[in-house]
């Protein structure tokens, strides 16, 4: 099902009453501190790890993803995450390939381009939002991931693995790749800046387009990840792709707590591009974000 409007402000029965209001201001556990943010030169892939490539389709688009152990990689037991040690991104998550689809019909559908375009793929994982904009056109695509062992293991691989079946190996001088806590790494992205005037060419700088999926699981991150787009989302032009879940049990986070939050501050609209059933009363979601 696939519909279009803006977002309006929901009532309290999409929300865990035990969450009330203030679900923003709840005391935040206490996390390790994250690990220093770092770019992960496209070099640094790491030969100790098997990595093994299965193909998934897409609504006739082939995309290769890459699978590792979680073991073998953070010596780690195979858990969806560890709150601030590993976050998940060597999983693939259902919101990811909702978000390349939904990618896929804005294209065809003349609502999107990505060539030329800057991109910024947010807690990329696996990075199949990011090789469709390479496969689309995009002029550079940056990658950012909690961890730096999974750009080097799955990440940069899986972009090694898409532009060589689709000949364009060439792309991949293109990307980058960046690990790090959202708090702080837009200390090293090149096109994070709050989208100030840039001095010398006159013209507003940040990313064009922003991709995320299933980042926004957990409340007490949802702030930071805010905070993270606008200083990486050019004005007054920049969109952001955003796929997730409506409500994730257990964690407490969600699409509705995160436009909630939007709304409150007025800065941005969020338009529905699609929802998906999965057979359960949980729906998943793509919404796009743009300035007011």
């Amino acid at each position: 099902m696939t519909t279009n409007g803006k977002f309006q402000l929901f009532s309290s029965a999409d929300v865990k009453p035990s969450l009330g209001l203030g679900f923003l201001e709840s005391t935040e556990p206490p996390l390790p501190p994250p690990p220093p943010s770092t770019e992960v030169i496209s070099s640094e892939i790491s030969s100790s790890v098997k990595y093994t490539v299965e193909p998934v389709n897409l609504g006739g688009l082939t995309l290769l993803k890459g699978r590792v152990s979680t073991n073998e990689v953070l010596g780690l037991p195979n858990s969806d995450l560890v709150p601030g040690i590993y976050e998940g991104g060597l999983k693939l998550w259902e919101g990811s390939l909702d978000l390349v689809k939904a990618l896929q019909s804005e294209i065809q559908n003349d609502h999107l381009s990505l060539k030329g375009k800057r991109v910024l793929e947010l807690g990329c994982g696996h990075g199949l939002p990011g090789i469709f904009a390479f496969l689309e056109g995009a002029a550079e695509v940056h990658f950012q991931d909690f961890n730096a062992e999974v750009l080097q293991c799955l990440t940069i691989p899986n972009v090694n693995a898409n532009l060589l079946e689709k000949s364009q190996p060439d792309t991949a001088s293109k990307a980058r790749f960046f690990a790090g806590d959202w708090s702080e790494i837009h200390q090293l992205l090149p096109h994070a800046n709050e989208s100030e005037i840039d001095s010398e060419h006159g013209q507003a700088t940040g990313y064009d387009v922003i991709l995320m999926a299933e980042t926004i699981y957990s409340i007490f991150a949802q702030r930071n990840l805010y905070g993270l787009i606008k200083k990486c989302m050019i004005h007054p032009h920049g969109v952001v792709y955003m796929a997730g879940k409506k409500h994730y049990f257990g964690v407490g986070g969600g699409t509705r707590q995160f436009l909630s939050m939007l709304e409150k501050e007025g800065v941005m609209a969020a338009t529905l591009v699609t929802e998906v059933a999965d057979g359960s009363s949980n729906l998943r979601e793509v919404w796009k974000l743009s300035y007011k």
